[in-house]
This record gives C-alpha cells, sequence and structure tokens, in this order.
C-alpha cells in the first residue's frame, strides 16, 4: 500500500473546494517559516514560483504540495496532514479574507510505512 507524505482533514477539503470554484486550479507551499511562520499556503497555480530548490510531496485534493528541499530534510520522516482553522494567517495564502488559515501538524512514519511513500518529485 501506498502512503502519501500530505493528506488533508475533510474541512480542509472542503475550503480547498470553495476556493477552485472562485479560483480555478490551485497549488499549495509550506512556507518555511520567518513573517509567515511555517503554514501551508494557497495559491492560484503558478502564482508562487517554484524552482530547483523545492520538491513536490504530492497532491492534495488535485493540487500539488510543495516544499523547500532545505526544509523537506527535516519532514522527510513525517506524514503532513493540512487542516483548516478559524483566525488570520501571515500570508497571502487565498484562504485569508475568508477569515481561515490552513495549519500543518505532522506525525512520524512507522519503520513499515517508510518502505512505501509516494514518490517524490521535483521542479524543472
Amino acid at each position: 500500500m501506498i502512503i502519501p507524505r500530505v493528506t488533508i482533514s475533510k474541512e480542509a477539503a472542503q475550503t480547498v473546494a470553495i476556493l477552485k470554484e472562485k479560483y480555478g486550479d490551485l497549488m499549495f507551499h509550506q512556507s518555511g517559516g520567518c513573517c509567515d511562520g511555517s503554514q501551508p499556503m494557497c495559491f492560484e497555480l503558478g502564482d508562487f514560483k517554484v524552482g530547483s530548490s523545492d520538491v513536490c510531496l504530492g497532491e492534495i485534493e488535485g493540487c500539488k504540495f510543495w516544499m523547500s528541499k532545505d526544509q523537506f530534510e527535516y519532514w522527510q520522516y513525517t506524514q503532513l496532514n493540512i487542516h483548516i482553522a478559524p483566525g488570520r494567517g501571515a500570508s497571502f495564502s487565498l484562504e485569508i479574507p475568508m477569515g481561515l488559515r490552513f495549519l500543518t501538524q505532522s506525525r512520524m512514519f512507522t519503520q513499515e510505512e517508510l518502505g512505501n511513500l509516494t514518490l517524490l518529485t521535483y521542479a524543472d
């Protein structure tokens, strides 16, 4: 059984559906800290430029989920689960005007799961 590196809660998936209706195709990038803290940010597809320093962990609700390679070094043994919560995030993420913010919770993979993870893809 293939284990996804990133998953999404039912409530967050509903928010993604609303955002897709309004904006079309979307993408996520896990912020690495600083001004945005460390939160997943949702953009219209192509509005955030990924490059050779980014890796795609998989897809949630048909949206690619990206993270910098450097940050992935720290998170490679964890599964990320994307949630939604009331509040104002400090970013340019599309859910902010809705009074919501995406957030990431993580858990460590088991030894068995580590051998069955989805493959990573890299930006061109």
